[in-house]
């Protein structure tokens, strides 16, 4: 019998995000992200909630509203300006830019459109407005070590390569 998903059970599962509406993925993640469920909420707390009970082999959908998260769109964080004002390492479509207020809060934009005279900035979160889909695939529950528990996740992961493969820098 496989071990279920729940509280100290370490997790490896990889995932992906696709918008509802145009089926597009908009990120994924092909590498293991291992976390101590119940110690290290890397996701969502509905993500978590809905992984509880879960077995390794399973796939879950589990869609979300990015209006829950990170509230409505607000169109005043939505900036165009000259692209001569905007420094060249800034003038590429999805560049994040960290700019700070007078108040000194700082708040990251991506560069969503630009042409030969204009770049127009994002404040929003990406998922603002949007309705998306989580797909998860669990690859591994098992009980967490000791130190994985303190860690809140996978530790001291090293990438499998022969050394003599390997080149000085």
């Amino acid at each position: 019998m496989s071990e279920t998903i729940q509280d100290g059970k370490f997790v490896e599962l990889t995932y992906k995000v696709t918008d509802k509406k145009s089926g597009h993925v908009l990120t994924k993640v092909e590498f293991p992200l291992g976390y101590v469920h119940g110690h290290n909420e890397i996701l969502a707390p509905y993500v978590h909630k809905e992984l509880e009970g879960k077995t390794v082999g399973n796939v879950i959908e589990v869609p979300i509203d990015g209006n829950q998260i990170y509230g409505a769109r607000d169109e005043s964080l939505v900036f165009t300006d000259h692209i001569e004002n905007v420094p060249e390492e800034y003038r590429q479509v999805g560049t994040s830019i960290l700019m700070e207020n007078d108040k000194g809060q700082t708040r990251s934009f991506l560069v969503t459109r630009m042409d030969d005279e204009t770049l127009t900035v994002d404040g929003n979160n990406p998922l603002c407005g949007r309705e998306v889909v989580f797909t998860l695939e669990i690859l591994t529950v098992r009980d967490a070590t000791d130190d994985e528990t303190k860690a809140g996740g996978t530790i001291g992961a090293q990438a499998d390569v022969d050394p003599s493969l390997t080149r000085p820098v």
